[in-house]
């Protein structure tokens, strides 16, 4: 079972998240979600255990303090699925941005 665990403290890392599950069962894994241009925790990862530990899991941790935070801890839904590029579309067809006509060069 993967489980979501959301409202970490930006200092917790893989070890103290796998201390934390480790009582209630198995941990298959333990994945922190960093940024990727800083490395820094974005604040939430995930956890495999077997289902049924993973439901006791769930269960016992949501809503448990943790480092000072209140945490968020249940079972993980699919990822959805995000199209490419930026909100909004396309630019228009023109090449001067925020919607101008690019000016000439002036010589």
């Amino acid at each position: 079972m993967r489980i979501y665990v959301g409202n970490l403290s930006f200092t917790t890392d893989e070890t103290q998240l796998e201390q934390l599950f480790a009582p209630l069962g198995a941990v298959e894994s333990v994945h922190l979600v960093r940024d990727r241009e800083t490395g820094r925790s974005r604040g939430f990862g995930f956890v495999e255990m077997a289902d049924d530990q993973g439901r006791a899991a769930c269960e016992t941790l949501d809503q448990k303090e943790f480092e000072g935070r209140r945490l968020t801890v249940n079972e993980a839904r699919p990822q959805e699925r995000r199209s490419g590029g930026y909100a909004g579309g396309g630019g228009g067809g023109r090449s001067g941005g925020f919607g101008r006509p690019k000016r000439e060069a002036r010589w």
